[in-house]
């Protein structure tokens, strides 16, 4: 065969094959909101909020957004599932939840914590933590700590699934999940 026929050849069966729409396409990112577009969404479709609390200094925060958030399964989870909140715990900017405004009063503080992200951790300020609430917007569960994606695959389904209504006890949940991640 010659060569410029075998190239040619060779040529369009590669480019057509980047042409070629993959046939399961997933989304490739969590869909973040601010907290008031979640309760926007929230009031024309009611659904559970996933709140990831982080700061732009935490070591474990990257660590998570760049395994654990990136895992295709934790991804397609929490876009099914949740409104998921992206919510800075040392933000500016003040936050109005459920008509409350929260106010950030020592952000002129060194790593001073918005108070929307004290009242949602108690005044137990550890980073990352994430935070579920019901289709009430009302507080579930505030957990804190790194969690790579096998890990918090349980977590999402314990609270969606509302399998703490009737065994509030997640590491025995955790301990016999049987998931996706790793598949």
């Amino acid at each position: 065969m010659n060569i410029r026929l075998f190239s040619s050849i060779l040529f369009m069966v590669a480019f057509s094959l980047l042409l070629q729409t993959p046939v399961q396409a997933q989304e490739t990112k969590i869909n973040w909101l601010t907290l008031e577009e979640a309760q926007e969404l929230h009031k024309k479709n009611p659904r559970k909020i996933f709140v990831d609390i982080y700061t732009d200094w935490c070591g474990w925060c990257k660590r998570m957004d760049a395994e654990t958030f990136t895992n295709p399964v934790i991804i397609d989870y929490i876009n099914t599932h949740f409104y998921a909140v992206k919510l800075n715990a040392e933000q500016k900017e003040p936050i109005t939840f459920k008509g409350v405004k929260y106010e950030n009063e020592r952000a002129d503080q060194r790593r001073g914590a918005h108070n929307f992200a004290i009242a949602i951790l108690q005044g137990r300020m550890s980073y990352p933590s994430v935070a579920f609430f019901d289709e009430n917007l009302s507080l579930i569960y505030a957990l804190p700590g790194y969690r790579d994606a096998a890990k918090m695959e349980p977590v999402l389904v314990f609270f969606n699934e509302e399998v703490y209504k009737t065994n509030p006890n997640l590491n025995e949940f955790t301990a016999n999940f049987q998931g996706r991640v790793g598949e």
